[in-house]
């Protein structure tokens, strides 16, 4: 395929509510969404990496300078065959993952559309339905969390994920595990401790949970690999997991014994197959998480997490969890399955609508050959 036009926007999706973590909270999801055009034919792709640099270096404004002052030249003009070609031409321009992962998402739905090829299939998935967590950021209060908590687990979620932070840690967790001894549980810090917590993670092992994600600063390996070695509980290694070479290396220092892949943290879809498939040879499961985008960029993490390693329900939310209204159509919605929240796999991707998306951009750029 010939890349003809590119457009990119940068848009804030207003949340219900905020979205509050250990390094911050978030009223809208800042997001760059690229438009990538060939002949007739056009695929959308969507790179979430909020607003301000605090989940990673990257944020939503510099992603889309970035990709129209260098991205989308190094692509416009070009003939791309596959995902590997593109990661190739942009291989130059170092890190700016969020800001890459915009464009190979494009790529790979324009790449679907031209082969009339549902996502999933097209990343060589053999399901197209997968169970799906629920996760609750800090709440007002220890009770709002359990009664949210409360209906997660009376609707059948297979696992409950929390954000875990300085103010909001050991006695949050114990009360949580005592309203609720029986589910599965994981925590999610976003990096915020050190290895000098030892002690507090060591607290954790007695809590039974099934992994604490991303504990440590979210450019380490080698801190994550000592405190493996000094817990029971799990590490999971989400913000250090950057590309196809961190998976590599976190692997050979025994540094987590899961995986979360992002496709936006990683560069694209392109780059979290490959990790996905390093993880299965070594015996690492994986699951995917998301940047709380809209149905266009969940739309490709669910057909992610298609593939057969991805055994820990993904971080994959119906639209109405967080948004009145998605900029997309059609939203993401849970299968009507009784037993256990399901996602199934979309056989045409969704699109922003042109009117929700014109409300929720800040800025847009056309480039052409």
């Amino acid at each position: 395929m010939r890349i003809e036009r590119i457009d990119l926007y940068h848009v804030a999706m207003p949340l219900i509510e905020p979205w509050r973590t250990a390094y911050g909270e978030d009223a809208a999801i800042e997001a760059v969404l690229c438009r990538m055009s060939s002949g007739s034919l056009a695929g959308w792709g969507e790179s979430a990496p909020f607003a301000a640099p605090c989940y990673s270096p990257e944020w939503a404004g510099g992603a889309f300078a970035a990709g129209r002052d260098w991205l989308a030249p190094a692509l416009l003009g070009q003939t791309i065959t596959t995902g590997d070609q593109l990661q190739k031409r942009l291989a130059i321009y170092k890190g700016n993952q969020f800001s890459k992962a915009a464009f190979d998402t494009a790529w790979w739905s324009l790449y679907c559309r031209q082969r009339n090829e549902p996502l999933h299939v097209a990343l060589g998935a053999t399901r197209s339905q997968i169970p799906i967590g629920a996760d609750f950021g800090v709440t007002d209060s220890i009770d709002d969390l359990l009664s949210n908590i409360g209906g997660a687990v009376s609707r059948g979620f297979p696992r409950i994920k929390l954000k875990f932070r300085p103010g909001w840690d050991l006695p949050m967790i114990q009360a949580v595990r005592n309203a609720f001894p029986e589910p599965t549980i994981h925590i999610d810090c976003n990096s915020g401790y050190r290895l000098k917590d030892l002690d507090l993670f060591r607290q954790l092992d007695q809590f039974q949970l099934a992994m604490i994600e991303q504990p440590l600063a979210h450019d380490d390996l080698s801190d994550h690999a000592k405190l493996q070695q000094q817990i029971k509980t799990p590490v999971c290694l989400d913000e250090s997991i950057k590309h196809v070479q961190a998976a590599r290396q976190a692997i050979e220092l025994g540094s987590c014994r899961y995986i979360n892949i992002k496709p936006g943290r990683v560069g694209g879809l392109t780059n979290a197959v490959a990790i996905h498939d390093i993880c299965q040879q070594a015996g690492i499961p994986c699951w995917v998480g998301g940047m709380l985008e809209s149905a266009t960029g969940s739309a490709h993490c669910i057909a992610l997490a298609m593939l057969d390693n991805f055994t820990y329900p993904a971080d994959i939310f119906p639209s109405q969890r967080f948004y009145d209204e998605d900029m997309s159509d059609p939203p993401v919605e849970l299968d009507s399955n009784p037993e256990l929240p399901c996602v199934s796999a979309f056989t045409e991707l969704p699109e922003p609508v042109p009117e929700r998306l014109a409300r929720c951009q800040v800025q847009h750029v056309t480039l052409s050959i």
